[in-house]
């Protein structure tokens, strides 16, 4: 690990720093993104020590951003992507920032910067992930029919091969499930599956749940007795939406 394993646009950043501290910002970037999904505490601590020495470069404040959002500490992550984007000049955190102004309790402020100039510019990608978390906030909201009309985007039949189509499949299937409709639910989480090459999303445990399967280890507080089928299980499906 040399602190070179960056793609170019957190590379050209780093050159701001002298060549020896760029190495060291570099190493505790990569470091931090490696351990997200496995130690939170120690990617905590290297983006921290990377904001401490290049406190001025976007990257390292997103990454301790994406740390603080992780860990759902939403108003500190608020702060780093505010300034991450202040010093980059670049929108593309702008559905992170709305997500934590829906998680610090604060919707119309979420809304009003999700509908701001700055946000219809973004990317496809960021404007996927953007009205998921629209749509999110509409359900907190209560407005059911305006959280799946949000995502009814041509995205969501043209886009299948896309990265994000799981996350928007399952969003929809949500917000489905949201207006009592179990069967349009059951087929987005299907084809949210289908193409979550990656488990994104638990959308095969939506599944089940939906379908009525429930796993039972029949073995369970028996010492002794004969063989079971380890993969026995029972169908409890029913008809109509859940309560």
């Amino acid at each position: 690990m040399t602190g070179f394993e960056l793609d170019r646009a957190v590379k050209n950043q780093l050159r701001t720093l002298s060549k020896e501290n760029a190495e060291g910002v570099g190493q505790h970037l990569v470091m931090a993104a490696r351990l997200l999904d496995l130690d939170e505490d120690g990617a905590l601590a290297h983006a921290e020590t990377a904001v401490r020495r290049a406190g001025r470069v976007a990257a390292a404040r997103e990454a301790l951003g994406l740390v603080h959002y992780r860990r759902q500490e939403w108003a500190k992550a608020l702060n780093e992507f505010r300034t991450a984007r202040r010093l980059s000049g670049s929108n593309h955190l702008l559905p992170f920032m709305v997500d934590c102004e829906r998680a610090l309790g604060r919707p119309d402020k979420a809304l009003e910067l999700a509908q701001s100039p700055q946000a219809g510019a973004l990317p496809q990608e960021d404007r996927i992930e953007l009205l998921i978390v629209i749509s999110g906030i509409r359900r907190d909201l209560g407005q059911l029919d305006a959280a799946k009309v949000e995502l009814e985007v041509p995205a969501l039949r043209q886009g299948t091969a896309k990265p994000w189509y799981p996350r928007l499949a399952y969003a929809y299937a949500d917000a489905l499930l949201a207006l009592g409709d179990e069967a349009g639910a059951l087929e987005w989480f299907h084809r949210s599956a289908s193409t979550d090459h990656e488990a994104e999303t638990d959308a095969d445990e939506r599944i089940a749940e939906l379908e009525g399967f429930t796993f039972t280890d029949l073995l369970e507080g028996e010492d002794d007795g004969p063989e079971v089928d380890a993969d026995a299980r029972t169908d409890g499906s029913t008809e109509g939406p859940r309560a």
